[in-house]
Formats: C-alpha cells, sequence, structure tokens
C-alpha cells in the first residue's frame, strides 16, 4: 500500500507518526471515558477499533521495513519505535477493555488526573516522533525529551499516591483493588513505554548526528 503523495522515503516516517497519533487518539478517548464513566463501553469499543487500525498500520510498517533493501533509519530502529508506539496504545486499549468488563460501580477520583498525564505524554511523543523527518540536532529537541521526561516523572508520583490511596483504605474491597490496580499498572505501562519511544528517538538523534 502506497500512501499518496508520499515518497517511499517517507513512507516510514508517515507510518511511525500514524502510529503515534493512534496513541494520541486512544488517550484522549480514554479521557471522554474518565468523563462519562456510565458509557465507558462504547469508549472502550471506539479505542479497540483504534487498537485494530494501529495494529494494520503497526503490520503494514514492518513488511516494509524487512521488503525494502535501503531504509531511511536503521532497520533495527525503526523496528523497535514501531514496536513501542504500538505497545503504547496496545496498554491503553487492554486497561479500557477491563474497564469495560469489570463492574465498576464508580470512578476513583484519582484517575483523571493519571490519564491527563497519559494524553500529555502521548501528545508530546508524537511531536517527538514528527521530528525524525528533519534529521534534528540533538540539542534542538533536548527540551522536547526533557518534557517527556518531566511528564513521566510527574506520573509516576501521581501513580504511587493513588497506588497508597488504594491499598491503604481500610474498607476497600479486596476483589475491587486487585482490579483497580490492575488498571493503574496498565496506565503506568502506557506512560513508560511514551518514555522508551523518546530514549529511542534521542539514542537515533545521536547516531544521526
Amino acid at each position: 500500500m502506497r500512501i499518496p503523495g508520499v515518497s517511499k522515503k517517507h513512507i516510514f516516517y508517515e507510518l511511525l507518526e500514524k502510529q503515534a497519533h493512534s496513541a494520541v487518539l486512544a488517550a484522549k478517548e480514554f479521557q471522554a471515558l474518565i468523563h462519562d464513566f456510565t458509557n465507558r463501553a462504547q469508549y472502550a469499543a471506539k479505542i479497540k477499533e483504534i487498537e485494530s487500525e494501529a495494529d494494520h498500520t503497526t503490520h503494514h510498517l514492518a513488511n516494509l521495513i524487512d521488503t525494502t533493501f535501503v531504509t531511511p533509519l536503521d532497520k533495527e530502529d525503526l523496528h523497535a519505535l514501531s514496536s513501542e508506539l504500538d505497545d503504547v496504545t496496545d496498554r491503553i486499549e487492554a486497561c479500557t477493555g477491563r474497564m469495560a468488563l469489570y463492574q465498576f460501580t464508580q470512578m476513583r477520583p484519582d484517575m483523571e488526573l493519571l490519564v491527563m498525564l497519559l494524553a500529555r505524554i502521548t501528545e508530546a511523543t508524537l511531536e517527538a516522533v514528527k521530528t525524525l523527518r528533519t534529521r534534528p540536532s540533538r540539542e534542538s529537541i533536548q527540551d522536547l525529551f526533557i518534557r517527556i521526561h518531566q511528564i513521566e516523572n510527574e506520573h509516576d508520583n501521581a501513580f504511587r499516591k493513588a497506588l497508597a490511596n488504594l491499598l491503604n483504605d481500610p474498607e476497600a474491597d479486596p476483589i475491587k483493588v486487585i482490579k483497580w490496580k490492575e488498571i493503574y499498572d496498565r496506565i503506568e505501562a502506557a506512560v513508560d513505554k511514551c518514555e522508551d519511544v523518546a530514549h529511542i528517538i534521542e539514542s537515533v538523534v545521536v547516531k544521526y548526528a
């Protein structure tokens, strides 16, 4: 499949950006779910559609990498970036899928901050992926890497606080604690994957400097 108006070289960047954009879309739908919890199954279904489309993009890019003799970046780097980006969307979908499945009666208040930060880091990750087209210097995008790291740190602090509140509630239902911990862990994993993408991009930038 060729993307109209895009050169062979730039198709790789186009597909990576499409993967990153899928993660942003999934995170935004997750935010909508948080604020409209009674309709969570509808948002989870929408995120599943986004994740399925992202899988198609991932497979297309993998095939393109493997069948192209000369790629704009090392094949190992392209595969690594694509895999990590796909994992972000996969983890968001797995999280919201569980939320649609579990019979929660209400949303936990700390979820809003966790998912807001998730959406912010996916947006910053998309911004970082877009820089690859221009072969930037490390110095020119260092502020972006710092921002992604700061968001990850802020999310890590929020995650620990949310987890402490969950686990130390003396009146908590043990089954619900297990379910919510799984949700928190999956959000944290998605955020960590975004930082992993940033690390790969930083390594690529240094390599091609």
